[in-house]
């Protein structure tokens, strides 16, 4: 994908324009441009009135997963590392007011580095796993 040009090469177009006696198409063969750039450019400082750049808008949502909501889970699993991703989830929209599916939250979770530590309710059986079978079924031959 090209690369925009630089925004001092942009005014310095507009202002040897405005200086007047030159062309579009001498001015595009000055600077090494199309003489559409030139014409492009021209007709957004007419319209903004600024020589820079436009800002590009933002492809898609913008995300709700904001640096307070990172804060926020980060004391709340510092706070109770056991909490699960339905509490978290629940925690984030009573207190920010924001909605994050379970999995978002755990998508979030996972990019930030952060683990959750499930405490045991009960202790371990003391009564050992009975081995595999093998397949066999029990019986006598």
């Amino acid at each position: 994908m090209a690369r925009a040009f630089a925004d001092d090469l942009r005014c310095r177009i507009l202002l040897a324009y405005e200086r007047g006696g030159v062309s579009e198409r001498e001015l595009a063969e000055r600077f090494g441009v199309s003489r559409d750039y030139v014409k492009k450019i021209r007709k957004q400082q007419v319209q903004n009135g600024q020589k820079e750049r436009v800002p590009q808008s933002r492809y898609g949502p913008v995300s709700r997963v904001t640096a307070a909501v990172e804060q926020q889970v980060r004391a709340e699993i510092r706070r109770q590392p056991d909490l699960t991703l339905w509490e978290l989830q629940l925690g984030l929209q009573n207190r920010l007011g924001v909605s994050l599916s379970k999995s978002l939250v755990w998508l979030c979770l996972q990019r930030w580095g952060l683990r959750r530590k499930k405490n045991r309710s009960t202790r371990k059986s003391r009564i050992r796993k009975k081995p595999a079978s093998n397949g066999k079924r029990g019986g006598n031959k």
